[in-house]
C-alpha cells in the first residue's frame, strides 16, 4: 500500500496495524539537550566568563540586546556541538538549550531572540585589538593566550615534579584568497601553518602563522611565553620540551639550555649522522635476516654539526632494519646517560609524542579548528582560538565529569555524539524549566554521572574553604 504524506504529517506505512505517522508538531523540543553539562562544566572552570572578560565593550550601552559573555559563550557552546558556521545560529537562537546556557530566556525587545544571529556573531568574530566606528567590540591578545595556561594551571591540585610541552605545526588548508595566503611544499596546498602547544590534552597555545616560514618560527617566543607563567606559580617544576625535526634548531635549543629548560626534539638524519651508526646498523641488518623481523639497537654520542650548532650536544640513535632495508632515526636531547638509557629515551618518552597528534586531529577535526575562511589573519586566529576553547571546555568536562566511565578517553567528536546530542521534550513553567530526556538514550548513567561530579566542582569552586 503506498504511503501518503501532507505538508504537515508524513506516513511512513503500517507497524501492526496502526500507521506510523510523523510531523513536526511536538513544540518545544531540542536535540541538544546533553549541552546542559556544558554549562555545569563551565560553572566548574569558568571558562566563559573569563574569555569575555578578554573582549572590551564600547558599544552604546542602552542599544545592546546581547551582552559579552552571551555572544562568546553562545560561539564556543555552538562549536563543542557541533555547529562551526555562522549561518546555523539563525536557527540556533531560538533553541531553548542555548538560552538555558545563556541564561536569558527572553530578548528585551520583541525583534530579537535570547541569543544571537549570524550577522551580531559575525562582528564579534571581526573584533580587533582596538575598537573602530565599525567595531566596537575589540579583545586582549595577551589575556587570550594567557586564558589556557591559567586553566591547566587550575586543572591540577599538586604540583607536578615535570611537565613535557609537546610542540607541532600542521596544515590548516585553505581554499580562497585568505591574508597571508602561501603554498606549502610538503603539504602541497595552500595553507596556514599553525603552531600549537600541548602538556598531555591540555591544550596551552594555538597560534596561527603564514605557511611560508620554518616550522619552528616564533617557537622561542610561545614557549618563553607560557614557561614564565607557569614558573610564576611552579618555580621549581622541570620543564621537558618535546617536538620532531623541525624544531631541532639552534635558536631554540640554545634558548632551553640558557633557560633550564629541557628538551628532546628529532634530528633530521644525514649521510654523517648514519656513516656513525655503520656498525649498529649491520648488527641490525644481520638479526633482522636470522629471525626475519625487525631489528632495531641503539646508540648515543655526542654530536656536533659542521655550522650551525653552537655546542656538542647528545644524540640518540635508533638502528633500526626493516622491511629489507635501513630505517634509522635520531633525537638529539638534554637529558644525561645518568637519567635514561638511549633505548628509553627513544621510546618511552621521545616516541611518546605522537599523541599530541591525536589532540590536533581532534582541535581541527571535531572542533572545526581549520575553519579559517575569513579574509583577514586577525578573523581567522580569532576562529582558532573559539574552537581552542570549545576543546579546552570539552577537556575539562572529560576530565572532571567522565572520569572512571567508559568515556574516560574518548574523542571530543564521541562525547558529543554519546552525550550532548540528546533530545528532549522542554517544559517551560513558572517554577521551573525541565528538560525530559529520551528514556532509550545508551549514554544516560554516565551522563548522570558527569552531571554529578560537574556539580561538586561547580560548587567547590563556588567555595574553596
Amino acid at each position: 500500500m503506498p504511503t501518503e504524506c501532507s505538508a504537515e504529517q508524513f506516513d511512513f506505512g503500517i507497524v501492526e496495524g496502526r500507521p506510523v505517522v510523523a510531523a513536526f508538531d511536538a513544540g518545544l523540543v531540542t536535540s541538544d539537550a546533553g549541552a546542559l553539562l556544558l554549562g555545569a562544566t563551565d560553572r566548574a572552570i569558568d571558562l566563559i566568563g573569563r574569555f569575555a572578560a578578554c573582549f572590551r565593550d564600547w558599544r552604546c550601552a542602552e542599544l545592546i540586546e546581547h551582552e559579552i559573555v552571551t555572544l562568546v559563550g553562545q560561539r564556543v557552546f555552538a562549536i563543542a556541538l557541533g555547529y562551526e558556521d555562522l549561518n546555523d545560529h539563525d536557527d540556533l537562537r531560538h533553541d531553548p538549550v542555548m538560552a538555558v546556557l545563556a541564561g536569558k530566556l527572553a530578548a528585551r525587545r520583541k525583534d530579537c531572540a535570547p541569543v544571537a544571529g549570524k550577522s551580531t556573531l559575525n562582528r564579534l568574530e571581526l573584533s580587533r585589538t582596538e575598537p573602530t566606528r565599525y567595531h566596537k567590540i575589540a579583545y586582549d591578545q595577551e589575556a587570550i593566550e594567557a586564558l589556557p595556561v591559567d586553566l591547566f594551571l587550575e586543572a591540577h591540585q599538586r604540583v607536578p615534579e615535570q611537565i613535557i610541552l609537546d610542540l607541532d605545526a600542521t596544515d590548516d588548508r585553505l581554499h580562497g584568497d585568505q591574508e597571508g595566503r602561501f603554498f606549502h611544499g610538503y603539504y602541497d596546498c595552500y595553507c596556514y601553518l599553525p603552531l600549537y602547544v600541548f602538556c598531555g590534552r591540555h591544550l596551552l597555545a594555538a597560534k596561527l602563522r603564514r605557511s611560508n616560514i620554518d616550522g619552528s618560527a616564533g617557537a622561542v617566543e610561545e614557549v618563553a611565553r607560557i614557561i614564565a607563567q607557569i614558573r610564576r606559580h611552579w618555580p621549581f617544576v622541570r620543564v621537558v620540551l618535546r617536538a620532531d625535526s623541525g624544531f631541532a634548531r639552534e635558536e631554540l635549543m640554545a634558548w632551553c639550555e640558557a633557560n633550564r629548560v629541557d628538551y628532546i626534539f628529532g634530528l633530521a638524519r644525514n649521510a654523517r649522522l648514519v656513516a656513525e651508526i655503520a656498525s649498529e646498523l649491520a648488527t641490525a641488518q644481520a638479526a633482522a635476516k636470522e629471525t626475519g623481523q625487525p631489528a632495531r639497537c641503539f646508540k648515543d654520542f655526542t654530536w656536533i654539526t659542521r655550522e650551525s650548532w653552537s655546542r656538542p650536544r647528545l644524540v640518540i640513535a635508533k638502528a633500526e632494519w626493516t622491511q629489507d632495508e635501513a630505517n634509522p632515526r635520531f633525537i638529539v636531547t638534554t637529558f644525561t646517560r645518568s637519567e635514561a638509557g638511549a633505548r628509553q629515551l627513544y621510546e618511552d618518552i621521545y616516541c611518546a609524542r605522537g599523541e599530541m597528534e591525536n589532540r590536533i586531529k581532534e582541535c581541527q577535526l571535531d572542533l572545526y579548528a581549520d575553519r579559517t575562511s575569513a579574509a583577514t589573519m586577525r578573523a581567522n586566529q580569532l576562529r582558532l582560538w573559539f574552537a581552542s576553547m570549545a576543546y579546552i571546555l570539552l577537556c575539562a568536562l572529560r576530565r572532571i565529569g567522565l572520569a572512571g566511565t567508559r568515556f574516560t578517553n574518548a574523542t571530543c567528536g564521541t562525547i558529543r555524539l554519546k552525550l550532548l546530542k540528546i533530545g528532549a521534550l522542554v517544559r517551560i513553567s513558572v517554577r521551573r524549566i525541565k528538560f525530559a530526556m529520551a528514556s532509550a538514550c545508551p549514554a544516560a548513567e554516565d551522563w548522570v554521572h558527569a552531571a554529578i561530579w560537574l556539580a561538586a566542582a561547580a560548587n567547590a569552586r563556588a567555595s574553596p574553604a
